[in-house]
C-alpha cells in the first residue's frame, strides 16, 4: 500500500466518524435541556400552591393544602394536619394517574384461581 492510497482511504470515513461522535452528544444535550425544563415546571407549580388545592407529597401521601407559611405547607390528610417543606409537594395536575378517588372503597385482592384435583399434585418445576 502506498502513502497516497492510505490517505485517500482515511478521508472517506471521517464524515461517518463525526456523525457517530455527534449523535450521542446531541442526545445528551437533548436530555439535559428537557430535564431542566421539567424542573422549572415543577418549581413554578410549587410556587403557585394555594389553600384548598389537592396535592401529593414526594412520599406518595395525598392531601389538601390548608395553609402556607413561607416554605412550610400545612397539609390535611385523613383528618390530621401535617407540615411539609414546599419542595416535597406536587399539585395533582402534575402527578400521573390523578390520585385516589374520594369515597371509593378499597379494592379487594383478586380471588385465587381454582385448583384442579384434591391437592395431591406434585409441584410444577
Amino acid at each position: 500500500m502506498t502513502l497516497a492510497t492510505g490517505a485517500a482511504a482515511g478521508t472517506g470515513g471521517s464524515g461517518l466518524t463525526l456523525l457517530i461522535l455527534a449523535l450521542p452528544i446531541l442526545f445528551l444535550l437533548f436530555l439535559m435541556f428537557s430535564q431542566r425544563r421539567r424542573a422549572r415546571a415543577v418549581t413554578d407549580a410549587q410556587g403557585q400552591l394555594q389553600p384548598g388545592q389537592e396535592v401529593m407529597t414526594t412520599s406518595g401521601m395525598y392531601g389538601v393544602v390548608r395553609a402556607i407559611e413561607g416554605d412550610v405547607v400545612h397539609l390535611e390528610a385523613g383528618g390530621t394536619v401535617f407540615r411539609f417543606q414546599r419542595r416535597a409537594i406536587l399539585p395533582i395536575s402534575m402527578v400521573g394517574g390523578g390520585g385516589p378517588a374520594r369515597g371509593a372503597a378499597p379494592e379487594s385482592a383478586p380471588e385465587p384461581a381454582p385448583r384442579d384435583g384434591d391437592g395431591d399434585e406434585e409441584p410444577r418445576r
